[in-house]
């Protein structure tokens, strides 16, 4: 007797959820990134080259592109361990859709011939006509037809399981295209990467020789530091003491408002009060804040690590705080800032909604715009031209004037963040980019 055979094993698994998509999302998005970073420093190098001459802004310029060219590098890496998972995974279903193919082709086979020997209208008609009652010939003539269902249905089951492993045979010849793609993708950035190393050390050659100017420029720029330093703590001070006259004429204002009710004793006891806090004002070491102005100040604060760059393009070519010289053996330089590099006449924009504080101009720094932020100041230097005046309100990304490109062809702008009197690492404020 023939009995209904169930789907095969392989057909009753349960998919496991994956994360797959996500991650080829997220590296389809860093792939794009590196792309963008790779031709914004390529344009950048490009304009530091066109003096011919080495260059510390050419120098900075081929270290990012190292960095990102090794980015490139470890994202084919990792895209194609990927890639690898998917060929072995493809692999592995293919060989369960094979046996199950396989299966359903013996299962077929030995149907087929078990209605070999009842193939004829006659045997059929016999079979029925055998039964013992009227309720055995139904139950024969529904096995007849269930009989004639499940052929049918076996015939369809092979087909579609055809079809499936044709599918995950072409997927399969895709996933290893992509895969010797990527190979041979990774080869040619390992040989572009050993080709930007060898221009590296040939800058660094060059450079090397030079020491005696470099020492000269080094000095020049400390001496611009210092100077840019005095500045902005002179300004500093200056709108600490201001805001804190502001605030003692406020409160005296306040103070003869409530003396013209009151008897002398009273408003002589308001008068000692507000002397005193003129004077507790006058020793705090901080811009003296309006009900506006500390809105400011807890907007500008609540973006921490997203703020926007000064410039739309370009990369931290000096970071902030101490660190070796590029080129120059046991010197150590300090940076308030960082240096970021960036194209010829690129707009520089104010990071956050605030007021010009200062535009002037520093020798070795060029010209230089001050922002105050409530108790926050951003400091915008090495400008070629301003667009904005002192006491101006300006928005974010509001252009506050153009880069400077200096004789080497290194277009670059110093930016600072101060908080009161205190050095911030600009680093840990500004957003990704």
């Amino acid at each position: 007797m023939l009995f209904l055979s169930g789907p095969p094993a392989q057909a009753q698994q349960r998919k496991r959820p994956t994360t797959r998509t996500k991650s080829k999302a997220q590296l389809e998005r860093e792939r794009r990134t590196t792309l963008r970073r790779i031709k914004e420093t390529s344009r950048i190098l490009a304009q530091t080259q066109e003096k011919k001459q080495a260059s510390i802004g050419q120098l900075n310029a081929l270290k990012e592109k190292l960095t990102v060219q090794q980015g490139v590098i470890r994202n084919i890496s990792t895209e194609l361990k990927t890639v690898e998972t998917d060929v072995r995974q493809t692999e592995g279903q293919v060989q369960q859709t094979q046996q199950s193919l396989e299966q359903l082709r013996a299962e077929y086979a030995r149907m087929i011939y078990a209605a070999s020997k009842t193939a004829n209208s006659y045997n059929r008609i016999m079979f029925l006509f055998a039964a013992d009652s009227f309720n055995s010939f139904l139950r024969r003539l529904r096995y007849v037809r269930q009989y004639s269902e499940v052929r049918q249905a076996q015939a369809a089951q092979i087909s579609a399981t055809q079809q499936k492993l044709s599918r995950q045979l072409n997927n399969l010849n895709e996933q290893r295209q992509q895969k010797s793609t990527l190979l041979s993708n990774q080869l040619t950035e390992k040989k572009n990467l050993i080709s930007l190393k060898t221009q590296q050390d040939q800058v660094v050659t060059k450079l090397s020789q030079q020491e005696e100017k470099l020492g000269q420029e080094l000095a020049r720029r400390q001496q611009a530091v210092q100077r840019l330093d005095n500045l902005i703590a002179q300004r500093v001070r200056e709108e600490i003491a201001r805001a804190a006259r502001a605030a003692a004429a406020a409160r005296a204002a306040r103070a003869n408002a409530a003396r013209s009710g009151v008897r002398g004793g009273a408003g002589s006891t308001s008068r000692t009060s507000a002397a005193e806090e003129d004077a507790a004002a006058s020793r705090v070491n901080r811009v003296t804040l309006t009900p506006e102005t500390a809105a400011l100040s807890s907007s500008f604060a609540d973006n921490q690590g997203r703020l926007l760059w000064p410039v739309a393009r370009g990369f931290i070519s000096q970071h902030f705080g101490r660190h070796a010289h590029p080129v120059l053996k046991n010197v150590i330089v300090e940076n308030r800032g960082v240096d970021i590099q960036t194209n010829a006449g690129e707009p520089v924009r104010a990071i956050f909604d605030g007021k010009v504080l200062t535009v002037s101009s520093v020798p070795g720094m060029n010209n230089i715009v001050m922002i105050q932020h409530g108790e926050y100041f951003t400091v915008y230097a090495k400008l070629r031209s301003v667009s904005v005046h002192e006491g101006q309100e300006v928005k974010a990304r509001a252009t506050i004037g153009t880069v400077q490109t200096n004789s080497e062809g290194t277009s670059e702008v110093q930016f600072q963040l101060w908080r009161n009197s205190a050095n911030l690492n600009p680093e840990s404020w500004l957003g990704r980019k």
